[in-house]
């Protein structure tokens, strides 16, 4: 099938991060702030978000966190959060997207933009590098986790569910949907028992790019530097 595999190319780094304990709660803060975003901050009225906090409980997450992260989305509490998308390029020329969600729109900025030049990149200015970007919703089925499940069985659950594409890897089974069909997709797998690695509405590079070797480190760098940011809500890139 079409599209980017963002599973597969990612998994690497990105289980060498979640051995982090504070790497897994911004995880998770993440797709809360993403699922109460979309649908409301109540879990009996919002599957997404219901799935994110069991996460969360799983993983012993402190209840300020999720509730700082429920607070962050609804423009609840008295410190107020403004959205802001920052676009650059990484080494090797690789497109950035940073989303932030920030209680001081100055300090974010001049973070991101010292992550850019510490590590050899560049900040641009809005619409350099996101026309480079679709955002899909995406799920991942971990074939690991789910042996029981076939190739024939995802492809038709998904595709009647309302997905676009359905991608097979050795890994995982991954399935994308258009983002007003997310929520409708997600709540009819889930009701056939499906089990997700992950679930999100995201940004996906149209064509991923190697990343030079001579430009690797510096590309991890200021990945994980901004990935390390309090207020980066997710980080997206055209690297294979």
């Amino acid at each position: 099938m079409s599209g980017h595999s963002k599973w597969h190319n990612i998994q690497g780094r990105k289980n060498a991060q979640d051995a982090k304990r504070g790497k897994i709660f911004q995880k998770i803060s993440h797709d809360l702030y993403v699922a109460a975003k979309a649908g409301g901050a109540d879990p009996t009225a919002n599957a997404s978000l219901r799935l994110v906090m069991e996460k969360a409980k799983s993983a012993n997450m402190p209840k300020d966190n999720v509730q700082r992260a429920l607070d962050k989305a609804t423009g609840a509490g008295d410190i107020k959060f403004e959205e802001a998308t920052y676009e650059g390029y990484a080494p090797g020329g690789v497109a950035v997207l940073v989303e932030t969600s920030t209680d001081n729109i100055n300090r974010t900025v001049s973070t991101v933009r010292n992550s850019f030049s510490h590590h050899g990149g560049a900040l641009g200015t809005s619409g350099s590098v996101s026309f480079q970007f679709d955002r899909r919703g995406h799920f991942v089925i971990d074939r690991e986790e789910h042996p029981e499940v076939t190739e024939d069985q995802v492809m038709e659950d998904a595709i009647n569910a309302g997905a676009e594409d359905v991608q097979t890897s050795d890994e995982a089974f991954e399935i994308y949907t258009q983002p007003a069909d997310f929520v409708q997709v997600e709540a009819e797998l889930t009701g056939k028992g499906y089990d997700f690695a992950e679930s999100e509405i995201a940004m996906i590079p149209q064509n991923p790019v190697d990343v030079p070797t001579a430009d690797q480190e510096k590309f991890e760098k200021l990945i994980d530097e901004l990935e390390d940011n309090d207020d980066v809500l997710a980080v997206y890139t055209t690297a294979d």
